[in-house]
């Protein structure tokens, strides 16, 4: 409760129907009667629902301290930003929310751009991934673009095209592996579904909606150790593609009636449970034929939250990268503002959050794709009221500097050695810096510099690691963006455990050192960077 008390809406909202969250803590609290009575603790409500639940405590009720880490940390925020962003889609609905509550003014990428000196403005595409940016009011043609490069997407199960299976009087929900997850963290958990679907209108026309079923709606149940006595010795080695089927629920006549109903129009309805079907348009107020598309990540259910003997460390899905994105979106949006943030500046400061990064990013909202760099040009251009010569484009990139922002790989407690023994890591120690000599980070002996003097100016700690040379490195959209045209990237990251779990560990301390680090960096990027004289 304390973390959501800590969160400042720029916009409230009236409230559609209070979530069970707060119905729980209105029940357990004699002393607070009312909605009214909270205020003392300067709660500010947006719209929510059971749909997007705003829950960010562990299910205790602490305090609600007036304290100066309350006002200036960001952690609450954070955990709120988890709660609601349970797929890309939901992160990048939420990153709009969040922009447009802040003052910024929303792009279409296939109409006309009318840009401004000191504007702020961003758009989205897919709905998965977005680009903002803030113009200095001393911007020149050539002058750079300062930029934080994170993703929304995390590794998860997906429903496959045709999901309805049953097996052994059971209703299944067959289903996509998506990235590099460690898949078996994923059997007896308390999942759901939630993604995005496309509605029928009474017109004709077509809806893009969301959807979050919030209740624990499918398991992948384990095989008791009874029936597989050498688990502990052999390994959990479950094969992916037959033990990995979530369950919805025992084939009952009623089910199986609906099952097999015949639908009118949409032909989702032919390959997916009517009784998912029957969940979801409930959820969306529609009938199940409006259904015509679904696009649906399997989900867990249970809440970020803060944990550890003194709440020093965040637990949570999809802290890979979502802590990241947020942190930047973060630093952006208050870099800003206020008018005279943009008064002396003569850059743009970006921020850029795309998908796919955890299968390659080579897709239409992908890193991969040209996203970035032709928005870039389409700015140089608006700016310039023309359209803007080769050089001018390319002098702005030889100015610009990009921050790839993805989390780090902290020093695990129980596998020491996995690290390269002066390249630990430790959680609550700063943003780590990445470096590999063979370039899966683009991280330079001269960016690693720039950004590092970013913090040391700021009194922020930094650290460094590199891959031990007997193992794999993996990779970053730093590389991906760095060789797209040539911009100074670095590479860095929060540090956290259990990378690529169904539940992450970082550190709370990390969140606002990065949150600070990234703000200082769009605020003094541009004065330190005119000092060094490379070529």
């Amino acid at each position: 409760m304390a973390a959501i008390a800590r969160f400042q809406f720029l916009q409230p909202y009236p409230i559609s129907k209070p979530s069970v969250f707060f119905s729980k803590f209105l029940q357990s609290s004699p002393s607070f009667s009312s909605f009214s009575s909270i205020k003392p603790c300067r709660i500010h409500f947006r719209n929510f629902s059971v749909t997007s639940p705003l829950c960010s405590s562990s299910g205790s009720i602490p305090e609600c301290p007036e304290s100066s880490e309350s006002s200036t940390s960001i952690v609450g925020d954070l955990l709120d930003y988890l709660n609601e962003s349970w797929t890309q889609f939901h992160a990048t609905a939420e990153a709009k929310r969040q922009l447009i509550a802040a003052g910024f003014h929303l792009l279409k990428e296939n109409e006309k751009w009318d840009l401004q000196p000191g504007g702020r403005y961003f758009f989205t595409r897919n709905m998965s991934s977005l680009v903002a940016f803030a113009i200095g009011k001393k911007y020149s043609i050539g002058n750079g673009f300062h930029v934080i490069a994170a993703h929304t997407d995390s590794p998860c199960l997906k429903l496959k095209p045709k999901s309805a299976s049953t097996k052994s009087g059971y209703l299944m929900v067959n289903v996509q592996t998506y990235g590099g997850g460690l898949w078996h963290t994923w059997f007896d958990r308390d999942l759901s579904v939630a993604g995005r679907v496309i509605l029928r209108a009474d017109d004709g026309s077509f809806l893009h909606r969301l959807v979050k079923i919030t209740r624990p709606l499918l398991r992948v149940p384990t095989l008791a150790i009874h029936l597989n006595r050498t688990v502990n010795q052999d390994g959990f080695k479950p094969n992916l593609e037959t033990h990995l089927i979530p369950l919805l629920a025992t084939k009952t006549e009623n089910a199986t009636a609906d099952s097999t109903e015949k639908s009118n129009v949409s032909s989702s309805n032919d390959v997916h449970h009517q009784l998912l079907l029957k969940i979801l348009s409930d959820e969306l107020s529609c009938k199940i034929e409006d259904i015509v598309s679904v696009e649906l990540n399997i989900c867990d259910t249970q809440p970020s939250c803060l944990g550890g003997a003194n709440n020093e460390f965040i637990f949570s899905g999809r802290l890979d990268n979502l802590a990241s994105s947020f942190c930047g979106l973060r630093a952006l949006v208050d870099s800003c503002a206020l008018p005279e943030d943009l008064s002396n500046e003569n850059s743009i400061r970006m921020i850029a959050l795309f998908d796919n990064e955890e299968v390659g990013s080579d897709s239409c909202q992908g890193a991969g794709a040209p996203t970035m760099f032709e928005a870039m040009r389409r700015i140089t251009d608006c700016l310039s009221h023309q359209s803007a010569g080769e050089t001018d484009f390319a002098r702005a990139i030889r100015h610009s500097f990009l921050v790839s922002a993805d989390m780090a790989h902290g020093v695990h407690p129980n596998f020491i050695d996995k690290h390269e023994e002066h390249h630990r890591p430790e959680l609550q120690k700063g943003l780590v810096i990445k470096h590999n000599a063979n370039q899966r980070y683009a991280t330079s002996g001269i960016t690693s510099f720039l950004f590092k003097e970013v913090a040391r100016l700021h009194s922020l700690p930094t650290q460094d690691f590199v891959v031990r040379n007997d193992m794999g490195c993996g990779s970053t959209i730093g590389p991906i963006l760095a060789a797209g045209v040539g911009i100074r990237t670095v590479d860095c990251g929060i540090a956290q455990l259990s990378m690529h779990s169904v539940r992450e560990i970082c550190g709370k301390e990390d969140v606002d050192i990065a949150y600070k680090h990234f703000k200082a960096f769009y605020q003094s990027f541009s004065s330190i960077d005119r000092k060094l004289n490379v070529d």
